[in-house]
């Protein structure tokens, strides 16, 4: 049985029991319409490729732990959109542990990647991980820097970034838990609030989990112009993908403190769910909803096939027959995928309570859709 709680969820249950803050205090936004549509237009043209034909992108997965939608949702997104060479690279070929749930196969590792590559990568998708000072992943993300990639860290995935020296005098953001963390570990760098994506040179960084929604359609603009990004966040199931952002709405106040505090105490109400799966199944609608319950702390997923599934992305996600004992996961397969998110939110709310479903949010650093539970 997988562990109910992602890493994030163990360090915010911690730090409620500790009564410290982990986050750097933000005033709430000011949204500037012409702003954020500058900021837009810089991601874009710094985002450009920079070298002839057709792109290519790294997804960096750590074997023994890595996010699962960050991981899903880029290579996903990237894949459908058809723009670039998308491949999912680790230290090693094989299995790799999704947290909090589900896992899958890398197809490729750094070794044959580089041999194909020996020029690098155009783009490099840095996901949050387990460990996010593997020295493996550091000294290869290190080296395609050198080679001349843009690297783009996901959520935490900055820490991975930064912990490869690529922050140092650069301006970020982050996951709003961990911005604290990272300036303490790279105190050159300057934190920037209230937006949802970042870049300076060729490092990109973004805030929490979803926020890579807005990103990698931004980076679909950059690779192939305005028309396909629209066709790919009409696909996704958005209107826009500006980096706007209002930080101020992420932190931990007396009452979400509790509710983790409550969650760690309540380990007995914990239960095993299985996700049917199939071959073609949506990687990102499957990784939401697998991401979201397994984030109340009171529930595993796991998916359940005869065999292994070959994702709508062509990544390999390992599965086994379900217990018949299990409560089965909701998943609508013609729901798009930010629709999958949002019904599933709904979902949360009605079986475990409004504080539930703020706490995934806030641990997918997701604004609130207050018209979505109506719908």
């Amino acid at each position: 049985m997988r562990a109910s709680h992602s890493l994030l969820g163990i360090g915010l249950a911690a730090l409620a029991l500790t009564g410290c803050r982990g986050d750097v205090t933000v005033a709430p936004a000011k949204i500037d319409p012409a702003a954020t549509a500058q900021r837009q237009r810089e991601f874009v043209v710094a985002m450009k490729p920079r070298r002839e034909g057709r792109p290519v992108i790294a997804v960096v997965a750590r074997n023994a732990g890595t996010e699962t939608t960050d991981l899903l949702l880029t290579h996903g997104a990237l894949q459908r959109a058809d723009v670039a060479d998308v491949q999912v690279v680790a230290p090693r070929r094989g299995r790799v542990s999704l947290y909090p749930a589900l896992e899958v196969d890398a197809p490729e590792d750094f070794a044959n990647f580089t041999k194909a590559h020996p020029n690098g990568a155009d783009y490099v998708v840095v996901p949050a991980m387990s460990d996010d000072a593997d020295p493996e992943i550091t000294a290869w993300l290190q080296q395609q820097s050198k080679l001349g990639a843009r690297i783009i860290g996901v959520c935490v995935g900055a820490l991975v970034v930064g912990n490869a020296g690529l922050l140092d005098g650069r301006r970020f953001t982050t996951h709003w838990f961990y911005r604290s963390n990272l300036l303490d570990k790279h105190p050159t760098a300057k934190y920037v609030p209230h937006q949802r994506y970042v870049v300076d040179g060729n490092i990109a960084t973004t805030t929490g989990i979803t926020a890579s929604v807005p990103t990698m359609i931004a980076l679909v603009e950059a690779i192939a112009g305005r028309e396909k990004a629209q066709r790919m966040a009409a696909d996704l199931g958005v209107d826009s993908w500006g980096p706007a952002h209002d930080s101020s709405q992420f932190g931990l106040n007396a009452s979400r403190r509790w509710n983790y505090v409550l969650t760690k105490l309540a380990f007995w109400s914990h239960s095993d769910w299985t996700v049917p799966v199939q071959d073609g199944i949506d990687d990102i609608s499957l990784a939401f909803a697998a991401d979201a319950w397994s984030r109340t702390g009171r529930v595993s997923v796991e998916a359940a096939a005869s065999k292994p599934v070959k994702l709508r992305s062509g990544l390999m996600l390992a599965a086994a027959p379900g217990d018949d004992d299990n409560l089965t996961m909701p998943l609508t397969a013609a729901l798009k995928p930010v629709q999958q998110l949002d019904k599933t939110l709904c979902e949360i709310r009605d079986r475990f309570g409004v504080a539930k479903a703020d706490r995934v949010m806030m641990e997918l650093e997701y604004p609130a859709n207050a018209s979505a539970c109506a719908r």
